[in-house]
């Protein structure tokens, strides 16, 4: 039997050896993305990030998933959000702190909740229920988003794994798209990109399993399922499966409210909701069309989704 005492000066050659290893990587990465255009970028020292997150107190979890934890910390005096890897993990990216063996994320702080500690049958749910009109803004909020990535850069990015627990939300309902360990680009001048399947099960588009090609319409089925998760409150992926069904007949037989989450239906009516429902609907059911072409553009469903949104408010302000 033996023990191992690991001396400062051993501690601080393997700071350094991870800060090297893991900065030449990020270095990479960051030239190759930024084309010759100016980066910022903070690094944190691994002290710094345990000062901030109390050691990574698990009081101070936000969110965490099958690789990571997400915590909230503050730095010089401001909240951030700090996502902590799993050991042997390698799904980080974009990483400010370096001297860890797995590198860490620092960015700016995004809220407490995620969409799926406030959808049904969560005791946040049942505390402060989300009503339509937060509902809307969150939809479009995330359509915002995503069209974004879509649209913003030359190599468009297509995100691949929308769902709540990676919505992160305000107590103003602000809504910030969390985790780009599944996200890839497509190409310049290529239409899609091939790549392993990978997501959540009931958020992947059907032709991604047949044909392995990824592109924006993989992120518009995805976003569809997400729009029908606002709707029923149903915080699972893997129940949309049969939803999907489920929700097209209540439409054929005009049973809209059999899907409408009951925390919806108890707020009551005024003029125009039930119109901006039926839209949110159909809306949601062009996103999962099986056929890609025949969904939209995430452009166009920012759009429709921001007009659904101020008439909710508009009809509201009315209503008084």
């Amino acid at each position: 039997m033996t023990t191992c005492w690991e001396t400062k000066k051993d501690e601080k050659v393997n700071k350094e050896t991870a800060f090297i290893r893991n900065g030449s990587k990020l270095l990479e990465k960051l030239v190759d993305i930024c084309d010759g255009k100016c980066n910022s970028m903070r690094r944190f020292s691994a002290t710094e990030l345990e000062k901030a997150t109390n050691n990574y107190d698990p009081r101070k979890l936000l969110t965490k998933d099958s690789f990571y934890k997400l915590y909230k910390g503050f730095l010089q005096g401001r909240p951030v959000s700090v996502k902590k890897f799993k050991d042997g993990d390698k799904e980080y990216e974009y990483c400010c702190c370096l001297e860890t063996q797995i590198p860490i994320l620092v960015f700016e702080y995004v809220g407490d909740r995620t969409l799926r500690d406030c959808l049904r049958g969560s005791e946040e749910a049942r505390c402060r229920p989300l009503l339509w009109i937060a509902r809307s803004k969150i939809a479009m909020d995330m359509a915002n988003a995503v069209a974004f990535l879509h649209a913003a850069f030359a190599r468009p990015i297509v995100f691949r794994n929308i769902k709540p627990r990676n919505i992160l939300l305000d107590d103003n309902h602000e809504a910030k798209l969390s985790d780009f360990s599944y996200s890839i680009s497509i190409p310049e001048g290529e239409s899609h990109v091939r790549d392993v399947v990978t997501g959540t099960l009931g958020l992947i588009a059907p032709e991604c399993f047949t044909t392995g090609n990824f592109n924006e319409k993989q992120d518009v089925y995805n976003f569809g399922v997400i729009l029908l998760m606002l709707l029923s409150g149903s915080s699972r992926p893997t129940e949309e499966i049969f939803l999907l069904n489920h929700v097209k007949n209540c439409i054929e037989d005009d049973r809209l409210n059999k899907i409408i989450d009951s925390t919806i239906i108890a707020e009551g009516a005024w003029p125009g909701k039930e119109q901006q429902l039926q839209a949110f609907t159909a809306l949601a059911l062009r996103c999962i069309s099986e056929k890609e072409e025949d969904r939209p553009s995430m452009i166009d469903v920012s759009k429709e989704l921001r007009k659904m949104y101020r008439s909710a408010i508009s009809c509201r302000q009315q209503q008084g």
